[in-house]
């Protein structure tokens, strides 16, 4: 199995598929290696840069809440929070007056809920923004009670303030995870994202392995942020595009950027 990440690592800069890349995707799947597309976007996001015709067979959607057969054009696993933390967590950021997104359970998760908190926030608005067709605004007296995908707070790059975050919040509902992703927006903010504990991309691809039965020595990982370690600490064999943050380059041995075919050298590595 060869498991990549989209946005900043398969994907251009642009969001297009780089004919190197896609004739990569066809020798996998000649040598019947099994291929993964494992993204922080969710499922209606992925088919705004990946047609039908892709070849990829699994998507594992919304940093591993869902995984996705993409082939069999059916859902295959799903994880949301439960209520009472889903309802908790949005009552605590309203009461800290964090701008925040609260996504629907899966599988209409493109869907969700926002809150404007005390402080303007450029970037938030520019999420928001992107996605005002499917938002609903929170009333504070009466927010909404049921299971919730994930969270998406925005705040200002601050690793401090960031751990501070993620300690309360997985203290409050240790039924949660929090992580840490570079805005794919603009430079200097922080995507603080919240799932169920058991949501990562690693447990998404080790699903799709269970399910299927390849070993995890027989898995190939590529990423390029923070919110890629999962995957990437899963996957026997592991690498980082040229265009990850600096501050964790040293973390997995380095592949060329995203524009200029990471993925498609990745293939030729396990490919000779």
């Amino acid at each position: 199995m060869v498991a990549t990440d989209l946005d900043g690592t398969f994907l251009r800069d642009d969001h297009s598929i780089s004919p190197r890349n896609l004739e990569a995707l066809h020798r996998l799947g000649e040598r019947n290696i099994v291929r993964v597309a494992a993204t922080g976007r969710n499922l209606k996001k992925v088919r705004e840069v990946i047609n039908e015709h892709v070849p990829f067979d699994f998507v594992v959607f919304s940093s591993g809440a869902g995984v996705f057969n993409w082939r069999n054009n059916e859902h295959v696993f799903m994880q949301n929070i439960a209520k009472e933390s889903a309802t908790n967590l949005m009552q605590y950021f309203i009461q800290q007056g964090l701008n925040f997104h609260a996504f629907y359970p899966i599988p209409e998760n493109h869907k969700h809920y926002f809150f404007r908190g005390n402080e303007a926030c450029e970037e938030f608005e520019r999420y928001f923004n992107f996605n005002r067709a499917h938002s609903a605004e929170i009333d504070r007296d009466s927010v909404p009670e049921s299971e919730l995908c994930q969270f998406l707070l925005i705040i200002r790059e601050n690793t401090t303030e960031f751990l501070q975050i993620k300690e309360q919040i997985e203290t409050m509902c240790p039924e949660t995870r929090v992580i840490r992703t570079s805005s794919p927006i603009t430079n200097g903010y922080i995507w603080i994202e919240i799932f169920h504990k058991s949501v990562s991309k690693g447990n998404g691809v080790n699903e799709i392995c269970k399910r299927i039965g390849i070993s995890k020595e027989e898995t190939l990982g590529l990423g390029n942020d923070y919110n890629d370690f999962d995957l990437l600490e899963f996957t026997a064999l592991s690498f980082l595009t040229g265009n990850a943050p600096d501050e964790i380059k040293t973390r997995f041995p380095l592949l060329p950027t995203n524009e200029n075919d990471a993925f498609a050298f990745s293939v030729d590595h396990l490919i000779r």
